[in-house]
C-alpha cells in the first residue's frame, strides 16, 4: 500500500480526470485502491478515497489560470468602509452623554472625600496641612493610581462580554481582577508603613514626614476597600447600570463630611484629631464597599456572575487570560501613572520659582483644570464602555460612530469651559487676588480643548486593548516633549517666562497626545477588526485556560454514552476512565476495539 501526499503535481502525474492547473495552488492528499494506471509507480496499488470536487473544479475552462479570473488590482483593493450616518452619529452621542452624566457625578462626589479631609485637617496647623499634602500625594502617586490603571483593563474586557454569548465571562475577568489589585496592595502597604524613613532620606522636615507617615498608616486600612470599590464600580457599569453607584456615592459623601466632622472636629467623646481625618476616608470607602455589595447581591442581574464553585475555581486562576488582564492593565498604569506624575512633577518645579504666589497660582490652576478634566474623564470612560458594549454585539458601524459622537462632544465641552475662562477671567483676579492665574487663564481656555480630547481619546484607545499604545503616547508627550519645553521655557535667560512657561510646555503635550489620539481613534481604526480581535478573546478563553470547561463536558459526554454498557460489560471505573474490562462484545454491540478507542479517549481528556 501507498499513501501518496501531492503538492500540485498529481494533474501532470495522472490520466484520471484530465490536466487541472487549479490544482496547482492546493497541497491535497490523494488515496487510491485497485491497479494503478499513472506515471507514477506502474506496478503499485492505490486507496480510492472520495473527493468531491467544488463546483469550479467540475467544469474548469480549459484556459483558467488565477490571473485570468482577476484583474490585475482587484485582490489588492479593500472594500471601502462603511461610514456611519449623522443621524447613527447624534443617536450614539446621546447615548454616550447618557453614560457620562452619572460617571461625573460618581467622580466629583468621590474626590471629595479627600477634598474634605484635606480641608478639615487644614484649620489644625500649617505644618498638619502641609503633611496631609505629602500623604495624599503620596497616596495618588504610588497607590490609587496603580489600582486605577490596572482596574483600566476592566473597560476593555467586560463591555464586550456582556453583550457576547458568555456573559459570564464578566464575573470570571472581575474575580481574576479582584486578585491581582489584591496582590498589588502588598508593595503598596509596606512602601506606606515605612513612609517616614523614605521622606527623611528626602529632607523633608522631621514633624512634616512624622504626620505624613502617621496619615499613611491609617490609610493603609482604606486602601483595600478602595480596590474593591474600582472594580465593582466597573462591574455594574459595563451591565449599563449607572445609577446605582450614583446613588450610593450621593448616600456617602455626606456622611463622609459628617465623620469628618466628628472624628477631627467634634465632641470630645470623638475627636481624634489629625488622625480622623484619614480614618473617616477609609470608614467611607469601606460604607461604599459594602453597598456595592449589598446591591449586587439583591439587585443585580446573576447572569454576569460566575459562581465560585471548586471546580470553577480552575478558571478563575487561569494562567493565560490571568496573564491578558495583568498585560492591559500594567499598560493601564502605565497609562495613568505617567500623567498623574507629571502633573506632580511640575507641582515641583512651580516651587522652585521662588515665589509664594507663583506656588499659589500654580495650585489655582491645576484645581480648576483637574475640575474642568472630569467632565471628559467621564466621557472617556461612558465612549469605552458602549464601544465595547457595541464590539460585543458585533455591530462595528455602531461603534465607530460612539467613537466620533464621544470626540464631537469633548470639543463641545471644551469650547464651553474656554468660553467660561475667558469671560470670567477678570473675576479669577479678583476672586484669587492673583495676577498670574488671570494672565495664564487665555492659555488654560486653549488648554482645555486639547486636554479633552486627549482623555476622550484614551478612553477609545481602552475599549480597543489599546492600553500600550495610550502609554506610550503619555510617556512620550510628557517627558520627552512637556515637560522638559516647559522646564527649559520657565528657567532659561532668553525666555524667563516662569510659570507660563511651564503651562505653555503642558500645552504642548497635549497637543502631541491629542493629535495622535484622534488619529489613532477615528482615522485608523478598522472597527471589523476591533469585532474579530473580541470574538478571538472570547474563544481563547474558551480554548486556552477556559478549556477545561470543554474538558470537563467531554468527560461528562463520554461518561453518559458508556453508561448503558456498564451492566453488560465487566468494568472497573475510576474518574470516568476504564481500568479494566472483559473481552467479547457489549449489548449495545460494541467490540473490545470500539470499547478501546472510547477508553483511549477518555483516559486523553482526563490528563
Amino acid at each position: 500500500m501507498l499513501r501518496a501526499l501531492g503538492h500540485g503535481v498529481c494533474s501532470q502525474r495522472t490520466n484520471a480526470g484530465g490536466n487541472f492547473p487549479f490544482f496547482s495552488s492546493f497541497p491535497f492528499t490523494i488515496t487510491i485502491l485497485g491497479p494503478c494506471s499513472a506515471q507514477i509507480q506502474p506496478s503499485v496499488s492505490f486507496i480510492y478515497t472520495t473527493f468531491v470536487t467544488p463546483p469550479i473544479m467540475q467544469n474548469p475552462s480549459p484556459n483558467y489560470s488565477r490571473s485570468s479570473s482577476l484583474s490585475e488590482t482587484e485582490p489588492l483593493l479593500r472594500r471601502p468602509r462603511q461610514q456611519p450616518s449623522p443621524k447613527l452619529i447624534w443617536s450614539e452621542g446621546l447615548t454616550v452623554m447618557k453614560y457620562a452624566v452619572p460617571i461625573y457625578g460618581i467622580n466629583v462626589l468621590e474626590y471629595s472625600l479627600v477634598v474634605v479631609s484635606v480641608l478639615s485637617v487644614g484649620h489644625i496647623s500649617t505644618v498638619a496641612l502641609a503633611a496631609i499634602t505629602i500623604g495624599e500625594m503620596t497616596v495618588n502617586v504610588t497607590g490609587l493610581s496603580i489600582i486605577m490603571g490596572f482596574a483600566s483593563a476592566l473597560d476593555t474586557v467586560l463591555p464586550s462580554a456582556w453583550t457576547s454569548d458568555r456573559p459570564e465571562l464578566v464575573g470570571l475577568w472581575t474575580q481574576r481582577m479582584m486578585l491581582i489589585v489584591a496582590l498589588t496592595l502588598v508593595p503598596i502597604i509596606t512602601l506606606w508603613l515605612n513612609a517616614e524613613t523614605i521622606l527623611l532620606r528626602l529632607n523633608q522636615e522631621p514633624e512634616v514626614a512624622r504626620l505624613a507617615a502617621l496619615y499613611l498608616r491609617y490609610m493603609c486600612i482604606g486602601i483595600p476597600a478602595f480596590a474593591f470599590n474600582c472594580v465593582s464600580r466597573r462591574y455594574l457599569q459595563c451591565q449599563g447600570l449607572f445609577s446605582a453607584p450614583t446613588r450610593i456615592i450621593i448616600v456617602v459623601a455626606p456622611i463622609n463630611a459628617l465623620l469628618n466632622y466628628l472624628l477631627v472636629w467634634g465632641p470630645p467623646a470623638t475627636r481624634l484629631g489629625y488622625i480622623g481625618a484619614p480614618i473617616a476616608t477609609s470608614i467611607s470607602y469601606y460604607l461604599l464597599a459594602a453597598a456595592y455589595i449589598v446591591y449586587g447581591v439583591f439587585w443585580v442581574d446573576r447572569k454576569a456572575w460566575y459562581s465560585l464553585t471548586l471546580t470553577n475555581l480552575r478558571g478563575v486562576f487561569g494562567l493565560n487570560n490571568f496573564g491578558l488582564l495583568f498585560k492591559l492593565g500594567l499598560a493601564g498604569v502605565g497609562q495613568t501613572v505617567s500623567e498623574w506624575w507629571a502633573w506632580d512633577i511640575l507641582a515641583l518645579v512651580a516651587s522652585q520659582l521662588g515665589s509664594d504666589v507663583i506656588l499659589a497660582s500654580q495650585s489655582v490652576l491645576v484645581t480648576t483644570s483637574s475640575l474642568t478634566w472630569q467632565g471628559p474623564f467621564a466621557i472617556g470612560i461612558s465612549a469605552s464602555i458602549r464601544i465595547g458594549n457595541l464590539l460585543g454585539e458585533k455591530d462595528a458601524l455602531r461603534a465607530g460612530a460612539a467613537a466620533k459622537s464621544a470626540v464631537i462632544i469633548g470639543f463641545v465641552y471644551a469650547g464651553l469651559m474656554s468660553i467660561l475662562l475667558l469671560s470670567f477671567r477678570n473675576s479669577f483676579a479678583l476672586l484669587f487676588n492673583n495676577d498670574p492665574v488671570a494672565a495664564i487663564i487665555p492659555l488654560l481656555a486653549i488648554f482645555q480643548i486639547f486636554d479633552a480630547t486627549a482623555g476622550i481619546t484614551s478612553g477609545i484607545l481602552r475599549a480597543r486593548s489599546k492600553q500600550v499604545l495610550g502609554a506610550i503616547l503619555n510617556i512620550t508627550a510628557y517627558y520627552v516633549l512637556g515637560i522638559p519645553f516647559g522646564i527649559f521655557l520657565a528657567f532659561s535667560s532668553a525666555t524667563h517666562m516662569g510659570l507660563e512657561g511651564l503651562w505653555v510646555g503642558l500645552t504642548v503635550a497635549l497637543i502631541y497626545c491629542a493629535g495622535f489620539g484622534v488619529i489613532m481613534s477615528l482615522w485608523t481604526p478598522d472597527w471589523d477588526e476591533e469585532v474579530r480581535k473580541v470574538e478571538r478573546r472570547l474563544e481563547a478563553e474558551g480554548e486556552g485556560e477556559g478549556g477545561w470547561e470543554q474538558e470537563e463536558e467531554e468527560r461528562r459526554r463520554l461518561r453518559v454514552q458508556v453508561d448503558g454498557r456498564k451492566k453488560d460489560q465487566d468494568q472497573v471505573w475510576v474518574d470516568g476512565v476504564i481500568i479494566e474490562e472483559s473481552g467479547g462484545t457489549s449489548s449495545g454491540g460494541s467490540t473490545n476495539g470500539e470499547r478501546s478507542s472510547i477508553r483511549s479517549r477518555q483516559s486523553t481528556v482526563h490528563e
